[in-house]
């Protein structure tokens, strides 16, 4: 099993990290108003923010045993689980097969996607297949865990669809639990002593509404907004690191910020363990048509404000689907060609003011 935040190195004292707010989960479930005007703040500012008090703790770890149990698995066997080089991401990812930046640089990252759709239909296989490993602990594991990550995304999403002045429920239609999307939970482990500064992670958006994530050690960097200085973000024992993922930008009409951030070496003496982290995706159903929410009084005045580049950015009016894998396509190694497909995995990042 990883070693648990409370086992490990203290945060150097010498290294800083950018402020998020802290937000109550349950504060939020509650309807308590300051708690959710402090959410907003968090996703119209920097887009990340600590979310504490959300139940899912052991959850969270439980997955990293998940993910040890996979990646002891004999490589030949792990591979007969690969992603695939067409766009989807569920599944396995050997160390390598993904890009971090523009020259093709490798990652040095290993990981598994499960999707959510196999997650709660299990024993009905709806994406794809898993090793035994998986399917072992997809009843007392992987289910649980994606189905409390739904409902924190759901009342998140929830709360924004309120703040946004959209009708009761718009945001929430598009991501009914039972609709094929490219949701999914992510376990990855990179490895101890890594050349200070390599990249295991590159600089992007996320692709979809909302990303849930857990880190044993730190490494997530953010850039914010108005800067060029890259910033950790501290991971702290209990606490989800929350953020808002691209296309909640669009649906917001840029109101809602999917922030850029990357992953590096752990800082100080935590470089000499292995960072893992848990993420939950949630994205929007597949055939969901990517656009502002122009309906609102108040996204479209925010709309109307921008550059007619960042509104382009922001209105690229293609599925979900469409959008997900043309950027998870661009991020395999075997697929780069050059500097100009590390430009097709960008998302909206582009045609910022």
């Amino acid at each position: 099993m990883p070693v648990p935040v409370q086992s490990l190195p203290e945060w150097p004292a010498d290294v800083e990290a950018h402020p998020l707010l802290v937000i109550d989960y349950q504060l939020l479930k509650s309807g308590d108003k300051e708690e959710i005007a402090r959410l907003w703040e968090a996703g119209t500012t920097l887009g990340f923010w600590y979310l504490k008090n959300h139940g899912a703790e052991q959850d969270f770890v439980a997955m990293w045993g998940m993910g040890e149990d996979v990646f002891k698995l004999p490589l030949e066997e792990k591979m007969r689980y690969e992603q695939g080089d067409e766009g989807l991401s569920f599944g396995y990812k050997a160390v390598g097969h993904y890009i971090v930046d523009a020259a093709g640089s490798p990652d040095p990252v290993e990981g598994v996607n499960v999707a959510k759709d196999d997650a709660l239909s299990y024993p009905k296989v709806s994406r794809r297949e898993y090793p035994t490993v998986i399917n072992d602990l997809m009843g007392p594991v992987i289910t649980p865990f994606v189905e409390k990550c739904v409902d924190v995304s759901n009342t998140l999403i929830d709360i924004f669809n309120d703040k946004l002045g959209l009708p009761e429920g718009t945001l929430a239609k598009f991501h009914r639990r039972n609709d094929f999307s490219a949701s999914e939970t992510r376990t990855i482990k990179a490895p101890a002593n890594l050349t200070p500064g390599k990249l295991a992670i590159g600089g992007h958006t996320d692709f979809g509404t909302l990303t849930l994530l857990v880190n044993n050690l730190g490494g997530l960097q953010v850039l914010p907004p108005g800067t060029t200085e890259w910033r950790y973000a501290r991971p702290l024992p209990g606490h989800m690191i929350c953020n808002i993922g691209d296309t909640l930008t669009m649906f917001s009409g840029g109101l809602l910020n999917s922030n850029i951030h990357r992953v590096v070496p752990p800082p100080g003496s935590q470089s000499k363990h292995d960072r893992w982290s848990q993420v939950y995706f949630t994205r929007p159903a597949d055939d969901t048509i990517l656009a502002p929410l122009l309906e609102s009084a108040i996204i479209s005045e925010a709309y109307n404000k921008l550059t007619p580049e960042r509104q382009k950015s922001l209105s690229p009016r293609v599925t979900s689907y469409e959008w997900f894998t043309r950027r998870q396509k661009n991020y395999r190694t075997k697929n780069h060609k050059g500097a100009e497909t590390w430009a097709k995995n960008r998302g909206t990042e582009h045609g910022r003011a």
